[in-house]
């Protein structure tokens, strides 16, 4: 076994970025409904429904950017449909969240079925110019697709937002006690059916990431867990965007490191290496879950709580 070279080692940087922006921009669509106090379940579904809506999008199309509005728009739909049930038709939120990704992986893999032999146009390839030909940094951090900048870009903004905006103070507000805010004026369920079809979204974009860059076919189920990794990691993050971002790396990293183990001639099961993002997230989870007490004092006071005007 050789050890890493500076090029191997700038590779293994860039796939981790690249793996962990499909889970990053999950996670803080999550993390906007959750801030508003709405748990939604269905990312696996959201996602699948984006990837397959994404995919046909460009297959017909031949536009990338076409293919990811229609994913974020599959996503936001779906995000919709869920937000009807629990925020107005007070259903519950943990098994309505189950239905809908259930409903995704059956309406993904029905509508695939025509996708599945189908080949996307010749994939753009992205630079940045004057820094993707530095030596190291240019091939570990200047040449990804542009929704890797974006997803950083986006826990940026979303920290600013929740922090420092009105609009921020007010669905942090309607997340921890809607009472409150319902009873200064503010309307408590269109804001968290903002919230949830602005999540939905980001889970859309994410899913049509997987099909359109990160793995570019259309194969059913092919998010293999990933939403459910999402939801994990908005606790693991204690709802902060930031941490979010540094937890999808994370996962990135263990998810690449499997295939710098296969190449570095390590012999072990190549099964056992293909659980180890999932294990490690469930270490993480295990270990703060260890004082519940943190995650408590952290965690959207009126999360997974109904809200019923007047009551």
């Amino acid at each position: 076994m050789t050890g890493l070279t500076a090029d191997s080692l700038a590779l293994l940087i860039a796939a981790t970025l690249n793996a962990g922006t499909v889970v990053a921009l999950a996670s803080l669509g999550l993390l906007i409904n959750e801030r508003s106090g709405v748990l939604n379940l269905g990312a696996e579904g959201m996602m699948l429904v984006a990837a397959i809506a994404g995919f046909a999008a460009v297959v017909h199309s031949g536009s990338d950017w076409v293919g990811f509005t229609a994913g974020a728009l599959a996503g936001a739909g779906m995000a919709a449909l869920f937000g009807v049930l629990v925020i107005w038709l007070n259903t519950n939120q943990y098994a309505t969240g189950l239905a809908l990704s259930l409903f995704g992986a059956g309406l993904s893999a029905f509508a695939g079925i025509k996708y599945t032999q189908e080949k996307l146009p010749e994939r753009p390839h992205f630079n940045i110019p004057g820094l993707s030909d530095l030596p190291f940094v240019g091939t570990a951090f200047f040449k990804h697709h542009p929704m890797v900048y974006l997803a950083i870009a986006l826990a940026i903004g979303m920290t600013w937002f929740l922090m420092r905006s009105r609009a921020g103070l007010v669905l942090r507000a309607v997340g921890e006690s809607p009472e409150s805010a319902h009873a200064l004026g503010y309307r408590v369920r269109p804001i968290r059916l903002a919230a949830v079809m602005a999540g939905g979204a980001l889970c859309g974009l994410a899913g049509a990431f997987i099909s359109l860059s990160y793995t570019p076919l259309w194969v059913e189920g092919m998010v293999a867990g990933k939403g459910w990794i999402a939801l994990a990691l908005t606790t693991f993050a204690t709802w902060r965007p930031a941490r979010v971002l540094l937890g999808a790396y994370l996962f990135g990293g263990v998810t690449m490191l499997q295939f710098q183990m296969q190449g570095q001639g390590i012999q072990i099961a190549s099964q056992w290496l293909t659980m180890l993002p999932y294990v490690a997230t469930i270490v993480v989870l295990v270990l703060i879950s260890r004082n519940p007490t943190w995650i408590r004092i952290n965690m959207p006071a009126s999360l997974g709580k109904p809200f019923h005007p007047g009551v």
